[in-house]
């Protein structure tokens, strides 16, 4: 196994254990100890950062009283950590239905239920819920097998889908895989299309694409995230449709995993809505429960309502009456106070600050923006494009002690602040950025040719 040193990567680079080494008091250093003890160890995961005692807003506050702006989140703060209008849905429908036995349905998930088909004009108007993205996603390639009659699925390799067992063979990202074993058959994927390392234009991308559900014949679906979080890979509107009519040419459905991205991070509620196609399948997570309660939702078409027979979910919190109380919350937070024209508002300023950090820093070989989802990628040589993923790790660990929180992954930094974050915060937040990218930057070059 080749040897593994981001923090993207494992929980033991050496730079994570000089921030502890530096950051890390008695009391902390207990409680790590008491969770290393006790949880299982993985990858991303266990040995943990540091110990939170809490979370408001865009903030967090470890156990130290130390504050750090959140512009990671796992994807779930679209309204920010303890949004007041989601609690006080939650403790009502506590007060009322605390858990809706699976038997019986509850006023709260068929209201969730068509405020979800409203955001799709009604085209994607059927929906199932369950605990987590990764069940929707299994729902997802069952419900694909019952319409087409096609056992197959095509995906792209470093996909990210969940981590069971269904999902880590449909998704590519190795860190899931490495040493799990024989996975689900039926399972292909194709390189992935990148913009800023493209080992082939788009059009070719397509031709591939066209080719191999062609020559496969077997393809139930397509399964793809329409912006990929973790990188901020931005398809083309051009790339969209085309891969929208392949799908269609060959009897493929297109399955679009928008668990990180959807409740109106792109500046859209749903991102797909960017490229005017409607995927056959969306899979949303994460945000919907309001950063509080775990809820997914699967949406579909009326023609695909077969599975009469078939229990696709059957998940004990399928209907959830407070997780979907949470999730009515939150989608009406979104709608009440103009978030998705906030973010798309933001997106601008974001990527105008951002190419001027490129312009200035040498080590910026590329920069990525939509509505509040951007990625900075690091290089050590713009020509060579070759990765600077020590230097990614080193900004993280100085950011964190500037108070600044968020993902880093071979060499890109992914930002994804809560989409009710203030103007002077986001300001702040680049600032913060600005200087640690300034140091790394004169390390790698000497300093900044374009002061």
């Amino acid at each position: 196994m080749n040897k593994i040193t981001s923090e993207g990567d494992v929980n033991t680079s050496s730079n994570r254990k000089n921030w502890q080494d530096k950051n890390t008091n008695y009391e902390t250093s207990c409680v790590l100890r008491d969770d290393e003890d006790i949880f299982l160890h993985q990858s991303l995961s266990t040995p943990c950062l540091n110990v939170l005692k809490k979370s408001k807003g865009i903030y967090l506050e470890d156990i130290s009283g130390k504050i750090y702006m959140d512009f990671h989140g796992n994807n779930v703060h679209q309204v920010g950590f303890g949004n007041e209008d989601v609690k006080n849905a939650i403790i009502n429908e506590m007060e009322e239905l605390p858990f809706s036995p699976r038997r019986y349905t509850n006023n709260s998930a068929i209201i969730l239920a068509q405020k979800l088909s409203d955001k799709t004009n009604n085209v994607l108007n059927k929906v199932l819920f369950s605990p987590g993205a990764t069940s929707s996603i299994g729902i997802a390639m069952k419900l694909a097998r019952l319409v087409t009659k096609k056992d197959g699925f095509l995906s792209f390799w470093d996909s990210f889908h969940g981590a069971s067992i269904d999902a880590i063979s449909l998704g590519g990202t190795a860190h899931f895989r490495n040493g799990i074993g024989s996975l689900l058959t039926g399972c292909e994927h194709l390189i992935p299309y990148n913009s800023y390392r493209p080992i082939f234009d788009e059009d070719t991308f397509l031709t591939i694409l066209d080719y191999t559900l062609k020559k496969h014949g077997d393809i139930a679906a397509f399964f793809m995230e329409t912006i990929r979080n973790t990188e901020v890979e931005i398809p083309s509107y051009k790339l969209m449709k085309g891969i929208r009519d392949i799908c269609t040419k060959h009897n493929t459905l297109l399955v679009l995993d928008e668990t990180a991205i959807a409740m109106g991070r792109t500046g859209k509620f749903f991102a797909f809505e960017h490229y005017d196609i409607v995927p056959d399948i969306v899979v949303i997570g994460k945000g919907l429960g309001g950063g509080i309660f775990p809820i997914s939702a699967l949406l579909t078409k009326d023609e695909f309502n077969i599975g009469q027979y078939t229990s696709l979910g059957h998940y004990t919190h399928e209907k959830s009456s407070v997780g979907c109380a949470a999730a009515n919350a939150a989608i009406d937070f979104i709608d009440n106070n103009n978030i998705l024209e906030k973010t798309s508002n933001m997106e601008k300023f974001v990527l105008d600050r951002l190419n001027i950090l490129k312009n200035k820093y040498e080590i910026i070989g590329d920069v990525r923006a939509i509505g509040l989802l951007f990625a900075i990628e690091l290089v050590k040589d713009r020509k060579t494009k070759e990765k600077a993923e020590s230097e990614a790790d080193r900004i993280l660990y100085n950011c964190l002690d500037l108070g600044l929180s968020f993902k880093v992954s071979s060499g890109i930094l992914t930002l994804s602040p809560p989409l009710i974050i203030e103007k002077h915060e986001l300001e702040k937040a680049l600032e913060i950025l600005e200087e640690s990218i300034k140091i790394e930057n004169i390390k790698l070059f000497g300093g900044n040719n374009n002061e």
